[in-house]
């Protein structure tokens, strides 16, 4: 059989109104089996892979690369336990992690694929057909700066446009640049060559959010050299159009290109804090912003749950690790915890979150933290997901389901990762997708 089913005793809380919560004891954890992927080092698991995995309507897709480096599309109806694969015919380059593989769907249904990038020629294809695992040739988008190509990311607009954005450059001295997909025109047009501009002088690392109004998101830390250590403070952007403008969380317009002088800050961080880049955000149905990132403060590196609440912004210390460690040098780095993910689940004026993440603390299980108490500095509780340690992984998630239904779907494979760009050896395995049924 290709599904595994685990009920756990999870103690999982769930806000259901303003005054109580209750207790789930019998949640169900069912694990799919996809296929056999590369598992050597973190390059189908990186946070930063958008998206991992995602659904149109009842059909959802994911990708990876399998053993042979070549790229694997799949695809299921929601709540089937099998899932049909293709291999294509396109490769990567899987023994350096950041050439991840980065999906969409635009609202006519087809795929989109972005794959194998550092610093090179953007590779990025189509499927033939709505719905379909069959890729096209690859091709340009709007053929004006791809020739240094790295983090590359879809992004879904609500009326069927996708959002794709990429760095241009080098660590340490990048811009930002942003294209928009017209899906009645089936073409791509470039919004901004510049949307962040580090100057010559840095780069930013960002993490974008769509939320369901259709404002988009966008936050970054600055990073002043190729040394992780040099990454500092976190800055904010938005966007109401569809990102042909910005302005800051108050609504004062930007001048393009956002620069280090011009930014809104949401949080001061100096450098050699342990401040890692690229982590997650998510917005609420008030499109107020959370971001989550982690930092060392008072000796213990901690998530930390930076957001607005439509006056100010806050910070909130989740508290539940308690060692650090020290981040430095080049390269994809083996850290002991992964940088995480954060989900909002609204019920009326009830706000829940919740921290998906890995932590060697906790042997490197698959983990969830969550509070009701945010804006308290409240307790988090913490559980994890599986009763397995899954190596080096980090957390990617059905960010449209979960918008859409508050289904949560994640793409888990126990990987290794050596520190700067090295390679553990036979470490093939399996890739699967983890949904978490109350």
């Amino acid at each position: 059989m290709n599904v595994k089913k685990i009920w756990v005793q999870m103690g999982l809380i769930l806000a259901l109104g303003a005054c109580k919560a209750q207790m789930l004891q019998d949640s169900q954890v069912r694990e799919t089996y996809v296929g056999e992927g590369w598992g050597n080092n973190s390059v189908n698991t990186v946070i930063f892979r958008r998206n991992a995995l995602t659904t149109f309507e009842d059909t959802q897709f994911t990708a990876y690369y399998d053993p042979s480096g070549h790229v694997v599309l799949a695809k299921r109806e929601l709540g089937d336990e099998h899932w049909e694969t293709h291999q294509t015919k396109y490769t990567g380059n899987v023994k350096d992690a950041h050439n991840t593989i980065s999906i969409a769907v635009d609202g006519a249904g087809y795929l989109h694929v972005s794959w194998d990038h550092h610093d090179n020629p953007l590779r990025y294809a189509k499927s033939k057909a709505p719905l379909g695992l069959e890729l096209g040739p690859k091709e340009p988008m709007t053929g004006v700066e791809e020739e240094k190509v790295t983090y590359p990311e879809f992004h879904a607009l609500p009326n069927g446009d996708l959002l794709f954005f990429y760095r241009s450059g080098a660590s340490g001295q990048g811009n930002l640049v942003m294209n928009r997909y017209d899906v009645e025109q089936q073409s791509w047009i470039q919004l901004h060559d510049k949307l962040i501009d580090g100057e010559g002088q840095r780069n930013a690392y960002w993490q974008a959010f769509v939320d369901k109004a259709g404002t988009v998101h966008l936050s970054w830390v600055w990073r002043e050299t190729w040394d992780v250590s040099t990454n500092h403070d976190l800055a904010y952007a938005r966007s109401t159009d569809g990102g042909q403008s910005w302005e800051r969380s108050n609504g004062d317009k930007y001048q393009l290109p956002i620069t280090n002088s011009t930014a809104e800050y949401a949080w001061n961080i100096p450098q050699k804090s342990n401040l890692i880049n690229q982590t997650a955000m998510y917005a609420d149905e008030n499109s107020q912003p959370y971001i989550v990132t982690y930092w060392e403060e008072n000796g213990v590196t901690q998530y930390q749950v930076v957001y607005q609440d439509g006056q100010e912004w806050k910070k909130a210390n989740t508290g539940f690790r308690n060692t650090s460690f020290q981040l430095g040098g080049g390269g994809t780095k083996r850290i002991p915890i992964s940088r995480p993910q954060i989900l909002v689940e609204e019920n009326g004026s009830d706000k829940s979150l919740f921290i998906l993440f890995r932590d060697e603390e906790r042997g490197n299980k698959v983990s969830l933290a969550y509070t009701s108490a945010l804006e308290d500095n409240g307790f988090w509780e913490v559980m994890d997901l599986t009763q397995y340690g899954v190596g080096q992984w980090e957390p990617n998630y059905d960010i449209e389901l979960w918008k859409e239904k508050k289904q949560l779907h994640v793409f888990v494979q126990e990987v290794q990762q050596v520190d700067s760009e090295g390679l553990a050896q036979e470490m093939n395995t399996a890739v699967k997708v983890i949904e978490l049924n109350p």
